[in-house]
């Protein structure tokens, strides 16, 4: 998948939804479909999607809640990488192309910076994108501000993802997209709720992901898999990050455990965990609401976000007054929740309506 020069090279596609702008970036580890949206004098923020995603099968949940799109897009420029192949419109990987490893896609992750011109920005990413963002911010510590990462990764495989990879592995290689197949994702993606059973029908959210991994190349995706699933331990690494870290899991999500232990093994001064009720693993699309308050903490801690829209706000479950004052002093990292239960704080606002 290595191309012959590493130099980065952008070429202006089309406009994609919202007056997003797509660049593909050739970088040394081959070319990389990045989605600009807002004014590119503002900080950057950068996504990264999980397996067969991309940023509208990821994210256009969270974008389309308009009280977190205004949060973000008044405050950063975003920048919507896929991992290679995952863009709308993909070509098939040559299957002569070596195959990447998590290092690769992190390296990939440093060229489209630079290619911009970027210098520390601020980094978003669900479940495998969670990872590769995480490496990419303990290999380089002073490219980040901060985390956002959603039922995110830090261990290598358990027995039990391994047998799922291996398995998701073999579909793809052999029978592409198939039925079987995309009943495996959805299961890693969203909650039983969502997913419907014999006598709860498939929610819209779940449907319109079927459709979009319709559009994905099978082996564009066996690629990425292959990787997320010769991934490393990066527990170790956590102990390096001194940026601020927030967390958000679903408690359906196959990997809540895993997000259980990366917030135990990262410097609490520094990170949170919101763990949100019947909800898997893609909070940004089943529960976005969810991830708005917690994140206009977060952002307070960085001075981006203006505290009097906090007065009166209706857009949440939760609000300022069902958290401590201490838990907001000026020597916290901006964002000191403890773990929240979305459905109690909502049982809490409503008590002291």
């Amino acid at each position: 998948m290595s191309d012959s020069s590493s130099d980065s090279v952008s070429l202006d596609v089309h406009t994609i939804y919202l007056g997003g702008k797509e660049y593909i970036v050739r970088t040394g580890c081959g070319s990389v479909s990045v989605i600009v949206y807002g004014d590119q004098e503002k900080p950057a923020l950068i996504t990264y999607p999980d397996v067969a995603l991309n940023h509208m099968s990821c994210f256009q949940g969270l974008f389309f809640c308009p009280e977190v799109a205004s949060l973000l897009l008044h405050n950063f420029c975003i920048y919507h990488i896929s991992p290679p192949g995952h863009e709308l419109g993909a070509a098939a990987i040559c299957s002569e192309n070596p195959e990447l490893s998590v290092d690769d896609l992190t390296d990939q992750i440093v060229e489209v910076l630079n290619y911009f011109g970027l210098g520390a920005v601020m980094c978003m990413g669900v479940i495998a994108g969670a990872y590769i963002l995480t490496l990419f911010a303990i290999k380089h510590r002073e490219r980040v501000l901060g985390l956002i990462l959603v039922s995110p990764l830090c261990r290598a495989p358990s027995w039990t993802e391994w047998f799922y990879n291996k398995v998701m592995s073999n579909l793809l290689y052999f029978y592409g997209m198939c039925g079987v197949l995309k009943e495996f994702l959805l299961h890693r993606y969203f909650s039983k709720e969502v997913r419907g059973s014999v006598d709860v029908a498939e929610s819209d959210i779940a449907q319109a992901c079927r459709r979009l991994l319709d559009e994905r190349q099978s082996m564009n995706v066996w690629c990425f898999l292959q990787a997320i699933d010769g991934r490393p331990d990066i527990t170790d690494g956590l102990k390096t990050l001194k940026c601020r870290t927030l967390i958000f899991v679903g408690d359906d999500s196959p990997f809540h455990s895993e997000a259980l232990h990366m917030t135990a093994k990262l410097d609490r001064r520094f990170s949170a965990l919101v763990e949100v009720q019947a909800c898997g693993s893609m909070v940004t699309e089943e529960q976005p609401h969810a991830m708005l308050i917690p994140m206009e903490f977060f952002l307070m801690g960085y001075g981006l976000y203006r505290p009097n829209q906090f007065n009166g706000s209706p857009r949440s479950s939760l609000s300022p007054s069902c958290i401590a004052p201490e838990l907001l002093s000026p020597e916290s990292m901006g964002l000191k929740l403890k773990p929240i239960k979305t459905r109690i704080a909502s049982k809490i606002h409503a008590a002291q309506k």
